[in-house]
């Protein structure tokens, strides 16, 4: 079939790196328009861009997808469907273009956690599974009729980007797999459960403050589902400290006050205390430096017992 691909982040790339090793053609790429980055604002491509454009292919970004000048191009390329991996809200005219529709693969187990962040709103939540889905698009987003799906595993210490990684190698083939049973008319669809769905919005820099007075497993939770971005945050001796990796101290719930250095030597490492347990500190990054391990923080900063983080 020709297929049209729209896509922005990492996640996108090993689903249309699959569809370009298909019998399908991707005739076109739909991806955001270059976006300043860095201490230099320097204009930057998407991965999806990069991607595309180091395989010749067609590439689209538009700013305004209600335009009629983006709707022309696309029509020009005469899809046959539309996949969309991790890209924007898309008007119904430009879902409705291809004959064989417009399909989505999203990264989580709908209808739970529909939205921008779902990989992060399952490790947060404390889920022990997540997964992938591919639905028709529809007005309301995330609310389509759903093709396939397939569940994954979350691992204790896996983090968001550890998990986005694997979802997206499993996604690519999942949504390679609905495309061909569309092209064959062997796709069967079932609604989603509206009783059943959860949201899962995009993640605020307010939601990555560690509330050290949460217990332990919260607090683990909440490191793990932005790490490594936005990562959580807390505060050490007045400058912001942010935490990517983390492990819970088993057996151990202390009994100081949330936020305190417990011990922090090359022994034990940087232990704080939790809500009804202890964290032992992993990975971390100082506010104007780089990220580095607990125990190359412990060399470089003279940790003492009983100083309080937050």
């Amino acid at each position: 079939m020709r297929i049209v691909f729209m896509g922005t982040p990492e996640f996108a790339l090993p689903s249309l790196e699959l569809l370009l090793k298909s019998e399908h053609q991707v005739v076109g790429v739909v991806t955001q328009p270059d976006k300043p980055k860095g201490r230099g604002l320097k204009l930057s491509a998407s991965p999806v861009k990069e991607f595309a454009i180091k395989h010749n292919l067609k590439v689209l970004t538009p700013e305004d997808l209600k335009s009629e000048e983006f709707y022309q191009t696309l029509s020009e390329l005469k899809p046959d469907l539309t996949a969309v991996v991790a890209f924007r809200i898309l008007p119904e005219r430009v879902f409705g273009l291809p004959p064989y529709g417009t399909i989505n693969l999203h990264a989580s187990l709908l209808p739970k956690y529909r939205g921008a962040a779902p990989i992060n709103w399952a490790i947060i939540k404390g889920e022990k599974k997540t997964g992938v889905t591919t639905f028709f698009i529809q007005r309301k987003v995330d609310t389509g009729n759903i093709v396939l799906q397939k569940e994954v595993e979350i691992s204790p210490e896996e983090t968001c980007g550890e998990l986005s990684l694997k979802l997206s190698q499993i996604g690519a083939e999942v949504l390679l797999e609905t495309i061909n049973l569309i092209e064959k008319k062997e796709a069967k669809t079932h609604s989603q459960n509206e009783l059943e769905a959860t949201p899962a919005p995009k993640i605020t820099d307010e939601l990555c403050k560690i509330d050290w007075s949460r217990p332990v497993e919260e607090v683990n939770n909440l490191i793990r589902g932005v790490s490594p971005t936005p990562g959580a945050i807390t505060f050490f001796r007045g400058k912001l400290l942010k935490i990517y990796k983390a492990e819970i101290v088993t057996g151990q719930e202390g009994s100081t006050e949330p936020g305190r250095i417990i011990s922090a030597d090359k022994s034990t490492g940087i232990l704080v205390q939790a809500g009804r347990g202890i964290l032992k500190l992993k990975e971390l990054q100082l506010e104007g430096k780089k990220k580095i391990t607990a125990d190359e923080f412990l060399r470089g900063y003279r940790i003492e017992a009983g100083e309080k983080l937050g």
